[in-house]
């Protein structure tokens, strides 16, 4: 009998847990569509640059000349892992990503959130395609020989042949094209990705030990893509310092995330109506506007709040 009992009691548990989680993420679902609205060009064009980059990645290796590998001072001190051992670093790689992903979409699931995905990730694209326009650029002023093994003088894969149509660039032969591509070496692309998302979990992440944990990540990152030769050492350290700095002055710029967490305020959206974008173009003109919409207007985190009688009593933000 009391097994019984307890097996209702876990099903209307689970059952009324199953209905909080529902609506948490239709509501969530809601904000998001929302934002998502009002950023998508944002969004697109990050997404267009990651094609865009991939191209260029392609086009170097068209140029690409193998010859002797540099000297380099991470290959006299990192053991050298091997052909057959070159998936470990893509396999972290894949981690830091999935993890990544997957944390900037918690707020769907979890009460305590901090962040809004879509507006994460539009500050990651920012981040990403000011890294990437600045790697373009440096690989293709100086191409050095690639001292990956597909890169190599006696590989087939180290030279392309001639392009038969501009339709074979454009598809840049993904995603094979993209794995054992040749000469787009400084500074990488692997740790630029690691990078921002550490640095965006750094500033926006909740949790202390998985910020440690991190960093140690993107530093044992560093040594395995030197250890598997699929960069030089140069491409890594360049990587360190110059996607630091783009995310340092990119984000001074850009405006700051609302911030989700002020106590119990609602979750509300930095949107505006039309009607207050009317009257704020009628006001910038010098004209006036209806009297009879002359009323006090408060914004809590970019939601405009209107009291019909000239007085506003905020009681959340009181703590009432």
């Amino acid at each position: 009998m009391e097994l019984v009992v307890t097996r209702q009691k876990m099903t209307l548990y689970i059952g009324r847990e199953a209905s909080k989680l529902w609506k948490r993420i239709c509501s969530e679902t809601s904000t998001e569509i929302n934002l998502l609205l009002d950023n998508w060009k944002y969004l697109l064009a990050g997404l267009v640059f990651q094609y865009i980059h991939g191209l260029a990645a392609r086009g170097v290796h068209y140029l690409h000349r193998p010859g002797p590998t540099l000297q380099d001072l991470g290959f006299f001190l990192l053991p050298e892992l091997g052909q057959d051992k070159g998936y470990i670093s893509e396999t972290l790689f894949s981690c830091v990503f999935l993890s990544f992903a997957l944390w900037t979409f918690h707020p769907f699931i979890f009460k305590s959130k901090k962040i809004y995905t879509v507006l994460v990730w539009c500050r990651v694209l920012a981040f990403l395609v000011a890294s990437q326009f600045l790697r373009i650029i440096t690989f293709y002023s100086t191409q050095l020989p690639g001292p990956n093994y597909h890169c190599r003088e006696g590989s087939k894969l180290a030279r392309l042949p001639k392009p038969e149509s501009v339709l074979e660039v454009l598809l840049i032969n993904f995603p094979r094209g993209v794995i054992y591509g040749c000469g787009d070496l400084i500074f990488s692309s692997h740790m630029i990705f690691t990078l921002v998302f550490v640095l965006t979990y750094q500033k926006y992440g909740t949790r202390r030990c998985i910020k440690q944990l991190a960093w140690l990540v993107a530093v044992i990152q560093s040594l395995l893509i030197v250890a598997s030769r699929k960069h030089y050492t140069v491409d890594v350290v360049v990587a360190w310092y110059t996607v630091n700095l783009v995310v340092f002055f990119i984000d001074k710029k850009l405006p700051e995330l609302p911030d989700r967490t002020s106590g119990n305020l609602p979750m509300l959206l930095p949107l505006s109506t039309s009607k207050t974008k009317e009257e704020n173009q009628k006001l910038l003109n010098g004209n006036s506007v209806d009297p009879a919409d002359w009323r006090l207007r408060t914004q809590v985190n970019g939601k405009v709040l209107e009291d019909a009688n000239g007085i506003h009593v905020d009681t959340a933000m009181n703590g009432a």
